[in-house]
């Protein structure tokens, strides 16, 4: 494994600092070549683009870890990983089309801005021929979209907002995490079971469009389901003090508050949530109840006890039983000490399905990948059987609901299981009203 961007940080940072072009951008030339950053005969580079700092940095470092772990299973090193049992069987050890793999690394610091830098950085300095991770909808979109301008293959990491698919999709970008959507059509009926179809609802909403989706989609499966809207309520990305927000929760009529936050943020405004007796409160004669309908192990562990019994919406657990799941939490666990959460899961997926792609294609070529990619079915990754759907880019699977356990065995058990949400019930039409507007357009291969 090759980290190249370590070799070249003091560069970038005068580069950064004086405002001078350091190199002529690879897609804005007019080099003989069949497409963007077309790699040599010994190796390819592959660019991780992650939060190492901001709210979401702790999902960025999973991430992280969790690529540099497929970059050592695509080069036949370790045990091999979820290459064992993923259904495809053409990923053999030896790197992608006999190059060995190669990486870089950015910081897209939870920033639209400088995602895209960071980005723009790998393509066009360090020769990336594809771009994965980041733990934000803002930043997928964004990203994906340099990528589809540079023709470059965007294999988004954690993003949930349905505009990433939706109405932002692009046709060199694919989602292998599942989406808003997804994850309010999975928990109303939970929700509706546990709490009853009468509550009143009150949202504190991340303030982008990861927020604004995800809103959305629960509000409506709720509302759907018999449950009331009291307010809505968007807060900034990195508050740390949602104190001012979470005040006049109890006034308001709610007896329910859905904490549309993620990382850092889901963190803190949970933990000040039940700090201020919202757990323990009455509302409308009835126990107060709060709901995330996206958290993850890493939010379940910051948010220590505040996180028992609270229910939410997941894309992967390391503790599922099949063969995939198994092989992956073993290959992480040895390597790093701890399981991997649903962050590193989606990054090392997605790494693997680009290096497949390019596998059955017999060719890097982005439009060459595209054509693997749209349609493809596979098993053996972690979700059961899972479609990537040629109309939109976002990969249907199974959906798991669930809640933080009341009396974990260890650190690390910190969620269970409530649900397998089929998904027959979390699948809609391309055109549905909450993903309108987008539209996939061409394979750009760039140069």
């Amino acid at each position: 494994m090759t980290d190249k961007n370590l070799s070249r940080r003091g560069l970038l940072k005068a580069g950064a600092a004086t405002g001078v072009a350091l190199a002529t951008p690879t897609f804005f030339t007019g080099a003989a070549r069949a497409f963007t950053n077309e790699p040599g005969s010994s190796s390819v580079t592959l660019g991780f683009n992650v939060p190492q700092t901001g709210p979401y940095a702790d999902e960025g470092a999973d991430e992280l870890r969790a690529q540099q772990l497929a970059v050592e299973h695509l080069n036949g090193e370790g045990d091999g990983g979820m290459l064992n049992t993923f259904s495809s069987q053409v990923l053999d050890g030896t790197g992608i089309l006999g190059r060995r793999v190669e990486y870089v690394t950015g910081d897209t610091q939870t920033s639209s801005d400088a995602a895209r830098s960071s980005a723009r950085s790998m393509i066009e300095r360090d020769g990336a021929i594809m771009v994965t991770g980041g733990s934000s909808s803002g930043v997928a979109v964004a990203v994906q979209a340099l990528c589809q301008e540079a023709g470059i293959i965007f294999m988004a990491g954690l993003t949930h907002s349905n505009d990433t698919t939706g109405k932002d999709r692009k046709a060199n970008g694919f989602r292998h995490f599942f989406n808003s959507y997804m994850s309010g059509a999975a928990l109303a009926p939970v929700l509706a079971n546990a709490y009853g179809t009468d509550r009143n609802a009150y949202y504190l909403t991340a303030d982008y469009n990861w927020g604004y989706t995800t809103e959305q989609a629960v509000r409506e499966a709720t509302e759907a389901v018999g449950w009331n809207t009291v307010n809505t309520v968007l807060t900034p990305v990195g508050a740390g003090d949602f104190s001012s927000y979470i005040t006049p929760v109890l006034g308001s009529g709610a007896d329910t508050l859905v904490l549309v936050h993620y990382g850092g943020d889901m963190v803190n405004s949970l933990t000040q949530a039940v700090q201020f007796g919202l757990r323990e409160a009455q509302a409308n004669g009835r126990d107060f109840e709060i709901i995330v309908p996206l958290f993850s192990r890493l939010m379940a562990s910051g948010a220590g006890e505040a996180i028992q019994g609270i229910f939410g919406s997941t894309n992967w657990h390391w503790s599922l039983p099949d063969a995939g799941s198994q092989a992956f939490t073993r290959s992480f666990g040895e390597k790093y000490g701890f399981p991997p959460s649903q962050a590193a899961h989606t990054c090392y997926v997605q790494t693997l399905l680009y290096a497949d792609a390019v596998t059955r294609a017999g060719s890097f070529n982005p439009c060459a990948v595209v054509e693997a990619l749209e349609g493809f079915e596979f098993d053996g990754l972690g979700n059961g059987p899972t479609l990537y759907r040629a109309e939109d880019h976002q990969c249907f699977k199974d959906v798991l609901v669930v809640r933080g356990k009341a009396n974990p065995d260890n650190q690390f058990d910190l969620l269970e299981i409530v649900e397998v949400t089929p998904v027959e019930q979390v699948t809609y039409a391309p055109d549905h009203p909450q993903f309108a507007g987008g539209n996939l357009g061409t394979c750009n291969p760039g140069a």
